[in-house]
């Protein structure tokens, strides 16, 4: 196969999902309302009527990422990007009122997942698939420095897209400092947490924080936390992948829940 042909070779259906390229692209997707995770447009570029639809999208509540062109070459499947892609969101996003009266609806204290700058979108899918089948009420995103409602995540998620709340905010620690205000204790998740898993009192109105897979929680994020828990470990490595600790602190809640 020469490298003419390799190039010319469709994309994935997972890599081009979501995925808009060009300017009227993300003109239309505003328009119909769309719900917009990220544009990404060419770092530098003067053109006012881009610039102007940057800004419209970020209106919208996309995140807004400039970045050099060989990026968005890199990215595009069309070789026509007109120096912006758009990343659609898998699904609308939810509010932590909704999480909240989701749980008031089902008459059950909290159950929430907060994810502290989680990047990789098999782990935020696989955590979505676990809450739901675990009977939470919704998962918390930070809008930057973190992977969104993509088609992956959606493909990860096994179908939870659908029916699990997640609410993207801006500030991981406003929306904590909002969860405690309602009565949500929040649980964060750390090797050297102060306690194990189960002496926390998750039967209670709950959210449980899952850091970033390489740094854990950020600083601030970590000081905020109610109490640290630790999973208890008897093996020769020293930490769980996030979807699988994610898991772990989900079912000790239910094991609680059932009494």
């Amino acid at each position: 196969m020469n490298e003419k042909h390799r190039r010319s070779t469709p994309a994935s259906v997972e890599e081009i999902e979501g995925q808009l390229e060009g300017r009227n692209a993300l003109t239309e997707a505003l328009r119909s309302g769309r719900t917009i995770d990220k544009v990404f447009i060419a770092s530098g570029d003067t053109d006012r009527a881009l610039q102007r639809l940057a800004a419209q999208a970020k209106e919208a509540g996309a995140v807004v990422v400039p970045v050099d062109r060989r990026k968005l070459d890199a990215m595009s499947t069309t070789h026509a990007h007109q120096g912006v892609i758009t990343l659609a969101a898998a699904h609308e996003y939810a509010t932590i009122e909704d999480i909240l009266q989701e749980a008031e609806s089902r008459g059950e204290p909290p159950l929430i997942v907060i994810c502290d700058e989680l990047t990789d979108p098999h782990n935020l899918g696989a955590i979505m698939r676990s809450a739901e089948c675990a009977g939470a009420h919704g998962v918390i995103i930070p809008k930057r420095r973190s992977v969104g409602l993509t088609a992956v995540v959606a493909k990860a998620s096994a179908g939870a897209v659908e029916y699990m709340k997640v609410a993207r905010v801006v500030n991981i620690n406003n929306a904590i400092s909002e969860l405690k205000d309602r009565g949500v204790w929040i649980f964060g998740t750390a090797a050297e947490g102060s306690i194990p898993m189960y002496k926390a009192d998750l039967a209670g109105p709950a959210a449980i924080v899952i850091g970033n897979e390489g740094q854990g929680m950020s600083p601030l994020v970590r000081k905020n936390c109610d109490v640290t828990v630790h999973i208890p470990m008897n093996g020769r490595i020293s930490s769980l992948n996030a979807s699988a600790a994610a898991s772990i602190l989900l079912y000790e809640a239910v094991r609680q829940r059932l009494g």
